[in-house]
């Protein structure tokens, strides 16, 4: 699941890794809109809100919402820091690290909220999720040579416009697009579900959220990090 890189994965893989991801990437999105009215996983809206703030004078909110988008490129530039120097190291189980460390930084997000909620600002805990979510959507570009993009919606949307209307064509042209749009499909549904269970969960308990979608993460990371260091290529 998360030690074949590339050509090496099947779309059976790269369809579990995306119900999985994009299913934590919408539940966390869930979280900044309703905390905050800002996205975590979705750059579109808060550049959007930086440029129409900042056109209309309100130059703290701009920033506000420059923060978040800083803060997701920082994650993901942080994923591929990582992850290309492991990679020039042969250490092939870095995919897996990487989802087992974005899932221990929600397991501190949820101990934390948890022991000292006052502590934590909604501002803080949504720039917090934006650098997460650029760090997993890096991860998941890199590992799958940008078939999965778990946070990229519109992109997806779009592709998925473009797929259906390929399954309309020639033969072959449906069967070129068949794969693509089980995929970018099956993304977009579980974003969607994942956003559905993340609002409900919020309204009863923040931190419950962040811990489920934490063990959702872990449980995905550990056995592919035994597996790797059994196979000797930790």
């Amino acid at each position: 699941m998360l030690l074949r890189v590339g050509e090496a994965r099947t779309t059976g893989i790269n369809l579990f890794l995306a119900a999985v991801l994009s299913s934590v990437a919408g539940a966390l999105n869930a979280v900044g809109f309703l905390a905050a009215g800002s996205f975590t996983a979705n750059m579109t809206g808060n550049l959007s809100a930086f440029a129409d703030h900042l056109a209309f004078g309100r130059i703290a909110a701009a920033l506000s919402f420059a923060g978040l988008v800083l803060a997701f490129v920082s994650g993901a530039g942080a994923a591929a820091l990582w992850i290309r120097g492991a990679e020039r190291r042969g250490q092939r189980a870095v995919y897996a690290q990487a989802v087992f460390a974005e899932g221990l930084c929600l397991s501190g997000l949820a101990a934390w909220l948890v022991v000292r909620a006052s502590s934590l600002s909604e501002p803080g805990l949504i720039v917090a999720l934006s650098f997460v979510m650029g760090f997993q959507n890096a991860v998941s570009t890199l590992i799958s040579n940008a078939r999965v993009r778990t946070t990229h919606v519109s992109g997806m949307a779009t592709d998925l416009g473009i797929e259906i209307a390929a399954c309309l064509g020639p033969p072959q042209e449906r069967r070129a697009a068949l794969q693509p749009l089980k995929l970018h499909g099956l993304t977009l549904f579980c974003f969607a579900a994942g956003g559905i269970c993340g609002a409900l969960i919020y309204g009863f308990n923040t931190a419950a959220l962040m811990g489920i979608c934490s063990l959702c993460l872990l449980g995905l990371a550990v056995p592919e990090m035994i597996r790797a260091r059994r196979a000797g290529r930790g």
